[in-house]
């Protein structure tokens, strides 16, 4: 969970919004982010391939990520929050409810994670040599 200091100096607690996703999609090495949809949908990729994407106009932040195959499976038979991919291919996508208090952040920064290494694996080696470079 995200953590701040209220106006009594204590920690409270929120969830990942679109800004705190953004950043840490960015912080990962050789990620690019862009409207290829339209202005509505924001997307990140690693070396020109998708790794995750939301809605931009959203109320709550609601994210597209890749996935292993059983792993998605696995996943949505476990959390409620996570389902197939919408508008993606729902055998490698889920779509996380990133406001549902189910999910706590540190399981969505891992579900990113586990997105954009999957994408990595996939590079050519070429890709890979110049993923290093970043």
């Amino acid at each position: 969970m995200l953590q701040t200091l209220d106006p009594q100096n204590e920690y409270i607690c929120k969830h990942m919004d679109i800004e705190y996703f953004r950043e840490y999609c960015l912080s990962k090495k050789g990620t690019t982010e862009s409207f290829p949809f339209g202005g509505d949908t924001l997307v990140f990729k690693v070396m020109g391939k998708m790794f995750a994407l939301t809605g931009v106009d959203n109320l709550t932040l609601s994210i597209n990520l890749k996935c292993d195959p059983e792993y998605a499976l696995e996943l949505r038979a476990n959390y409620e929050a996570i389902t197939g991919g919408y508008h993606m291919n729902k055998k490698y996508w889920n779509s996380v409810d990133c406001a549902h208090p189910q999910l706590k952040d540190d399981l969505i920064k891992k579900l990113i994670d586990h997105s954009y290494e999957m994408v990595v694996a996939g590079l050519t080696k070429k890709q890979k040599q110049e993923l290093e470079q970043c």
